[in-house]
């Protein structure tokens, strides 16, 4: 069988991440693992960034993690309160960054949430579990919403 030693759950603080959770706690729990939550922040576009003042955005990017370090305190507060729990949070791609993220803390799994989007909706924003699966080199866990 085999070993799982460190889980990286990524988040988007959605219901299908609190399912997703349900999950990776209890393969954190058979395993003796240890766990990694990450959520992203999703990087503003060049056309974005060129729309706001330097000031504005400063103070857009700073609530921002303001907000993100409220909601994964909030998020592991409420669903690995019993877990010793490493939170990081990123700025960018949200596949690039569990992709990077995987890589940084040597995960031996991925388990993510996915919110099921078909049809010109995965269009249009694409899939970020479908990226990942397609890309990690560790096997990648999605849970549906």
């Amino acid at each position: 069988m085999a070993q799982i030693n460190r889980l990286l759950f990524a988040t988007d603080f959605s219901n299908g991440s609190a399912r997703a959770c349900e999950l990776a706690h209890a393969l954190v729990d058979a395993f003796q693992a240890s766990l990694t939550v990450l959520h992203v922040i999703h990087a503003l576009s060049d056309h974005q960034v060129r729309m706001l003042s330097a000031e504005a955005y400063e103070s857009l990017a700073g609530e921002l993690e303001r907000q993100a370090i409220a909601d994964m305190d909030a998020f592991c507060s409420r669903y690995f309160q019993d877990l010793t729990v490493q939170k990081e949070i990123a700025i960018g791609d949200p596949h690039e960054e569990i992709l990077r993220e995987a890589d940084k803390c040597g995960a031996d799994l991925v388990v993510m949430g996915t919110h099921g989007r078909a049809g010109i909706h995965k269009m249009l924003m694409g899939s970020t579990a479908e990226k990942v699966v397609r890309s990690s080199s560790v096997p990648v866990l999605t849970v549906r919403e």
